[in-house]
């Protein structure tokens, strides 16, 4: 008995939590979540935090560098001398042979090194100084991406539930005219066609349904993606498709500067300007002179055995101060070419620099002139809708009222589902395409 409550304890723990709540958005809060789970951004921000550190890095390698050493040596044979026999009183002319030195010893060091000039150090600390820069660009021009990845993503899940009611309401409306137009042919005043005619646009709506209804499931994966979050869990949204299209007619925006240079791309191009012209100042540095400092003391001991750690062993103390001065002189040309080469470098990204800035000022014209038709096509395509209902409307009652064919009623149809999908679009359309032009401009950053 105990166990078998303890098993329906577990189920109901398991079942509060299958019965949990989806989590809901709104595009904006959709956007921020993105923003913060987005497995690129993360490593984005990732990026910008591993730059800092190759700054400080950098830094300190220009400051004081200690280091210790500690050495043991037992010469498990030692190296024998010779030397003139008359040294030690022998006839002139022979030898004898003798070791030097004891058979152990063990030395205990500590160096301090200073770079006291070093012209390729301070081109790096510049270096680092415009990584970190590009790691913090690379990272503002990720969040735009994420956030019209988002918009883009959160969009195609409002088309694909706007699509399904659509769909459903006209499959409810196909299926009732199909079952009157059956019903009258049965009885003898209608055709046969006028049933097949509605039997192929039903048909046809209703492998439109099944298509959307797994777009529908894609959509939402990919919005998952696109956040963060696994690929399957469930989520839902609480913005609706023509609210987002009319709060996102922002006539304003298309007034904005043209300025290139504040946009992202342009500041990343300038960054690569940046590091290509240090380039040729590292290349030059390296015909300068280094002058390095060192500052090293220690203790060595010597014995025949290992007595090291014995506290009447004898150590001897010593240390050493010195300055290293090197001068380049002459490398046959090779630093010449190197400094050419980085020249060239530097040259291409200025080229590369302008046509950054020329094809900035197309995308902005372009992208305003698309925002721009994407909010008159919406409002033609609503012009549209309704006049086409009205179309639809007109044809269905002369259809049933015998003045008109079946085949007119079926162009009525798909124009009336045409005139809807294209609405649908043309909101999407006008929410895509404003978050393309603030992409370009920037506008989520500088505001």
């Amino acid at each position: 008995m105990k166990h078998f409550s303890i098993i329906i304890l577990l189920l109901c723990f398991s079942l509060g939590f299958s019965q949990q709540k989806p989590q809901r958005f709104s595009l904006q809060e959709a956007i921020d979540f993105a923003l913060e789970n987005n497995r690129t951004a993360i490593n984005a921000s990732r990026d910008i935090a591993a730059a800092k550190q190759q700054k400080w890095e950098t830094t300190a390698s220009g400051l004081p560098q200690i280091s210790a050493r500690a050495d043991y040596q037992n010469f498990l044979k030692q190296q024998v001398s010779v030397i003139p026999a008359e040294i030690f009183g022998g006839q002139p002319g022979t030898f004898q042979d003798v070791i030097f030195g004891t058979q152990q010893s063990a030395n205990v060091f500590a160096t301090v090194d200073q770079k006291i000039f070093d012209g390729s150090y301070l081109v790096a600390l510049q270096s680092a100084k415009v990584f970190l820069e590009i790691s913090e660009n690379a990272k503002t021009k990720t969040d735009l991406d994420v956030r019209k990845a988002v918009i883009d993503a959160y969009g195609n899940v409002l088309l694909a539930e706007e699509s399904l009611i659509i769909l459903n309401r006209n499959i409810v409306v196909l299926e009732k005219n199909l079952f009157e137009t059956t019903k009258i042919y049965k009885n003898g005043l209608g055709d046969e066609e006028s049933v097949e005619q509605l039997q192929i646009t039903l048909s046809s709506v209703k492998s439109n349904l099944n298509n959307v209804t797994r777009l529908k499931t894609l959509a939402y994966q990919m919005l998952n993606i696109t956040l963060g979050r696994d690929v399957y869990n469930t989520l839902e949204l609480s913005d609706n498709l023509e609210t987002l299209a009319q709060n996102n007619m922002s006539l304003s925006l298309l007034d904005e500067e043209n300025n290139p240079e504040k946009t992202i791309d342009y500041l990343i191009a300038n960054n690569d300007t940046k590091a290509k012209a240090l380039m040729v100042k590292l290349e030059k540095s390296k015909a300068l002179p280094t002058l390095n400092a060192f500052l090293n003391g220690g203790y060595s001991a010597f014995s025949n055995d290992f007595s090291f750690l014995n506290n009447d062993q004898r150590w001897f103390g010593s240390s050493l101060f010195g300055v290293n001065l090197s001068i380049p002189i002459f490398s046959s040309g090779m630093r010449s070419s190197a400094t050419q080469r980085a020249k060239i470098n530097l040259e291409k990204a200025e080229t590369q620099l302008t046509e950054t800035e020329q094809r900035i000022k197309l995308q902005m014209a372009s992208a305003k002139s698309d925002y721009q038709f994407a909010i008159e096509d919406y409002a033609n395509k609503k012009q549209n809708l309704a006049l086409a209902e009205r179309i639809e409307t007109k044809n269905q009652t002369k259809f049933f009222e015998g003045i008109g064919s079946s085949f007119q009623l079926r162009q009525a149809q798909t124009q009336l589902y045409t005139a809807q999908q294209e609405l649908l679009q043309a909101m999407l359309d006008v929410i895509n395409s404003k978050a393309t032009l603030e992409t370009i401009l920037n506008t989520p950053i500088n505001n």
